[in-house]
């Protein structure tokens, strides 16, 4: 397939932009999804469910996960076949394609993003939002400026029993929060180490780089483990952590960027290819409250009377094992447990169980696209559940503690300035160097 050169992409989506079809209320919304690893098949088994919409292109630099998407799609939806592409920017030139699902990697999803909002397609981003806080911004300009709906793929916002609890928490069943503690306890194996080698066959390496910069290939900076590389992840807490860290800032009321942030811990007990810490606690201060939050990714116990979970179970292709996550939010008058599963109330002294729910994760999932669906059609950018000024927000509260963790000090941020108080060093860390022609 034709490169498509920046110049040439960049002018054809000013075109688009301003030839976005209009739907008319029978049209079937053309839903393209780029990336299709483990959460990209669950977003081609999703969107084969709703009949508002239909799957009509599935891009990856893989060429086996092209394929094994496209063999998923025709079993879900007998006769339905998508075009396949191995560039995103082909994708986002295409009429027919009105929305894009971006399952991607952690430093795809900003620059995806924006060339989508560009060529006039509305997203779906994956979690966490952004790689940096730079890229935080420059998200919320676009869909500003080309006017999309862009979601941000954090289904607690459309999970039943946590909407409740947030509302909850709103109308004072703990009285004043004082501090919300999201959980990160899922455990994580050793990668072991893995050499450079050639490319394998069908995978095109440059393009999934693409903003990073350019390395050999290697098994473990490939598939998940991508996301234990500063290169293109953070580690836990922007990773199944993003969803926690999302709660605990949706329970305080979505107080965007704190004063101060400190994050200690360690790649611990392992001696693999892993950058980033298997443990991690980080505190984030807004002065008369904070949020805390703690990754573990080695053997722990419970935390809060929540069991740790034993076994293995597959959710979206990934094994899961022994995992807590959750948050906790104390309050003056008492304090509450939430997970995808349930949600507990505790009141007064002595401790006594005042409230309990349960309700189904996986309808979260649903909600949370099928929200994205009908705003698509609606254009009522407030009906949104999770608009990506709210997800980018949470995103960038958890790379002030990846910046903290890195330097190794208290980092002060200064939200008027939009940067660090006396800091150059992590001044340095809001943004990176894009490798050409990557350039956000």
């Amino acid at each position: 397939m034709a490169t498509v050169s920046r110049r040439s992409f960049f002018q054809g989506a000013t075109l688009a932009a301003s030839a976005v079809r209009v739907m008319g209320a029978n049209d079937r919304l053309g839903i393209a999804i780029v990336g299709l690893g483990g959460r990209g098949t669950a977003h081609v088994e999703f969107f084969s469910e709703f009949p508002e919409c239909r799957i009509v292109a599935l891009c990856d630099v893989n060429q086996a996960a092209r394929e094994r998407a496209q063999a998923r799609l025709k079993a879900l939806s007998p006769g339905a076949a998508a075009a396949e592409y191995n560039d995103m920017r082909d994708v986002f030139a295409k009429s027919e394609v009105d929305g894009v699902t971006l399952p991607l990697p952690n430093h795809w999803h900003a620059l995806a993003t924006v060339w989508a909002c560009q060529a006039g397609k509305d997203v779906y981003v994956e979690k966490p939002a952004c790689y940096n806080i730079y890229e935080s911004r420059r998200m919320v300009e676009a869909a500003r400026q080309y006017k999309r709906v862009v979601q941000v793929g954090l289904q607690s916002r459309s999970t039943a029993h946590k909407i409740h609890g947030m509302q909850m928490i709103r109308e004072g069943a703990l009285g004043k929060v004082y501090m919300a503690k999201g959980l990160c306890f899922k455990r994580r194996p050793s990668i072991g180490r893995t050499p450079a080698e050639a490319t394998p066959p069908g995978v095109d390496w440059e393009k999934f780089l693409g903003p990073a910069p350019l390395r050999p290939f290697q098994k473990n900076r490939f598939t998940y483990n991508w996301h234990w590389f500063w290169d293109t992840g953070a580690g836990d807490i922007t990773n199944q952590g993003a969803h926690e860290m999302d709660m605990v800032c949706w329970g305080m009321g979505d107080p965007g960027m704190p004063r101060e942030a400190v994050s200690t811990g360690g790649k611990y007990v392992y001696d693999d290819d892993k950058e980033t810490p298997n443990t991690q606690l980080s505190v984030f201060s807004y002065g008369d409250r904070e949020i805390v939050f703690d990754v573990r990714g080695l053997m722990t116990g419970p935390e809060a009377g929540q069991p740790v979970r034993t076994g293995v179970e597959v959710m979206f292709g990934e094994k899961l094992a022994y995992r807590t996550v959750g948050a906790i939010f104390l309050g003056e008058n008492g304090w509450m447990w939430m997970d995808n599963d349930s949600l507990v109330v505790y009141k007064g002294e002595s401790n006594e169980k005042a409230h309990e729910e349960k309700s189904s994760q996986r309808a979260g999932h649903v909600g949370q696209m099928r929200n994205w669906l009908e705003v698509c059609r609606s254009r009522k950018i407030e009906d949104l559940h999770c608009e990506i000024a709210v997800g980018a927000k949470s995103a960038a509260v958890s790379h002030l503690a990846g910046i903290s963790y890195r330097l190794g000090h208290k980092v002060r941020w200064d939200d008027a300035k939009g940067k660090f108080v006396d800091d150059p060093e992590a001044d340095r860390l809001i943004t990176r160097e894009y490798r050409k022609p990557y350039v956000l």
